[in-house]
């Protein structure tokens, strides 16, 4: 088997390759049309973010079977091409946690004494002692948003530092939080009590410009504020002026919205420390991650065995093409209630009907999870994970399995409670591949569980449709198929709109607003 490593990879993970016996070509610096031209000869592909996997290149690998990512982050990959080719795709989730925490540790020193500025002038040869005025740690309250692996790292040094530590994470159960010695707050408390805040979410659409003027304004006068998460979950612009202002004392960033920082206003003022992304950038956890890799790869071709990849689970090669279905569809159920209903998860139930129950389900399990946990947390979530980081959360993960089924030869029923509230979802295959999704709560309903949907809890009254057609037409947003459910006539409804572009915020805001509308969501799937 020939290895192709178009990165620079540690020597340890060279060494682990070559040892098991697999070819291994190292090239540095791998250009695109060098890729192109040399990826049909390789069995397996090691990357780092300096190479992109196209649609294209994987059209070329023709004998490629599987693609490893050093560390976590797989956005130079094209997922979706590379399944439809029956390609892995692993990374190597939680070796750079340690490292991303520590960075934010320094980065909260660095903050409170501006250390960088002052050594910084020190070798321009000005002595300048009284210029900068910092503040102690010990005693502080440490605001914490988002309380995952490497906030919970952050929260235990922070800890260790005498500061006294409240989090805000609405997909933890108090317990968890309990547990870790750690006040679970509300946003608004947060930004209220906080000294200093450090971020740890994943961007999306609701972190998207989380911190704002709007949110700085609820903060203490001289908040100190962190962001070594992603880029564009803090408005730059507005920090710019609160910093400016005096409002925000100092902050330090190792992320930006864009990539190098190139014109932001932030980078021109004394009181704003930034690093070029260094979280993941210690010599440790480039070992980690590179000897990690290594012995997946090696486990893959040596032992047959799959472990975090993100579009396979962990099963034989003569099950896979029968689950696999039962996987996309559970997937799909679990990022659909993920995205739905908020809350803080404490308990998944999994009930499997018909044929599929005659499976080993364990794997669809996971996919459950793996769907319902992805849109919800910063850290990746694969099929080897997802449970670990659900026990971890407090969640109590059932399942439950009945041979008999009255209208479906197969069906999977998902059942969430978050906050005070149970959601269901049921779901079928149609055609042994097609997902379908045939509840959704109280109501029975057929929707195919694809691309963006709009869900709306509505009353079943004349008008609705026309409102719903017209709100849409009206902003150039076409619906691609509508799919409703009820009980009983003029009762509590659900609608759900399959559209073929996203719905900007503020439209979402009017559409809530229509006759007869009692809510509305947003997914992706």
């Amino acid at each position: 088997m020939k290895v192709l490593i178009s990165d620079n990879l540690s020597k340890q993970g060279i060494e682990i390759l070559e040892k098991a016996g697999l070819e291994v070509d190292a090239r540095a610096k791998t250009t695109p049309e060098e890729l192109l031209s040399a990826i049909g000869n390789y069995d397996a592909l090691i990357i780092r973010s300096a190479t992109s996997v196209t649609e294209e290149v994987l059209e070329a690998a023709k004998k490629l079977k599987i693609i490893g990512r050093p560390g976590s982050g797989l956005d130079n990959v094209d997922i979706p091409a590379a399944t439809k080719r029956g390609v892995v795709v692993m990374n190597t989730p939680g070796g750079n946690t340690i490292t991303t925490a520590e960075h934010t540790i320094g980065m909260l020193f660095a903050a409170a004494r501006y250390i960088p500025q002052a050594a910084a002038l020190l070798r321009q040869g000005q002595w300048e002692k009284k210029k900068f005025m910092g503040v102690e740690l010990s005693g502080k309250t440490l605001g914490i948003i988002g309380i995952g692996n490497i906030g919970g790292i952050v929260a235990n040094r922070a800890i260790g530092l005498k500061m006294n530590v409240i989090a805000y994470d609405p997909f933890i159960s108090p317990e968890r939080v309990k547990e870790m010695g750690i006040e679970l707050v509300s946003l608004d408390e947060l930004y209220k009590r906080s000294d200093f805040i450090t971020i740890h979410t994943p961007m999306t659409k609701e972190t998207k410009g989380l911190i704002n003027k709007d949110t700085i304004a609820k903060m203490k006068n001289g908040v100190r504020i962190i962001n070594c998460a992603r880029g564009g979950i803090v408005n730059e612009q507005d920090l710019y002026e609160a910093l400016k202002s005096g409002k925000a004392a100092a902050a330090a960033f190792d992320v930006f919205e864009n990539e190098p920082p190139v014109n932001n206003p932030l980078i021109t003022l004394e009181n704003f420390i930034g690093t070029p992304h260094l979280g993941a950038q210690t010599t440790e956890a480039q070992e980690n991650v590179a000897t990690a890799i290594a012995e997946q790869i090696v486990d893959f071709f040596i032992h047959g065995t799959v472990r975090n990849a993100v579009n396979v689970p962990s099963v034989s090669a003569d099950q896979l093409p029968k689950l696999q279905p039962f996987i996309t569809l559970a997937e799909r159920l679990g990022s659909f209630e993920g995205q739905l209903y908020e809350g803080a998860l404490t308990e998944v139930t999994v009930e499997y009907r018909g044929d599929v129950a005659e499976f080993n389900v364990a794997p669809i399990t996971i996919a459950v999870l793996k769907g319902l946990l992805t849109p919800i947390l910063t850290q990746i979530v694969n099929y080897v994970n997802a449970p670990i980081i659900a026990r971890e959360r407090g969640i109590n993960v059932k399942e439950s399995k009945v041979s008999d089924v009255e209208d479906f030869t197969s069906l999977i029923t998902l059942k969430v409670k978050a906050g005070n509230k149970t959601g269901v979802v049921s779901g079928t295959l149609y055609n042994k591949k097609d997902p379908r999704i045939v509840q959704i709560d109280e109501f029975p309903i057929e929707a195919i569980p694809e691309g963006y949907m709009l869900i709306l809890d509505n009353n079943d009254k004349p008008g609705l449709i026309g409102n719903i057609g017209n709100i849409l037409g009206q902003n150039n947003i076409n619906i691609a198929k509508m799919h409703f459910g009820r009980v009983k006539a003029g009762g509590k409804a659900i609608t759900v709109v399959g559209i073929d572009s996203p719905v900007p915020p503020s439209l979402l805001e009017q559409i809530k607003k229509l006759p007869n509308v009692l809510s509305a969501k947003q997914i992706k799937l």
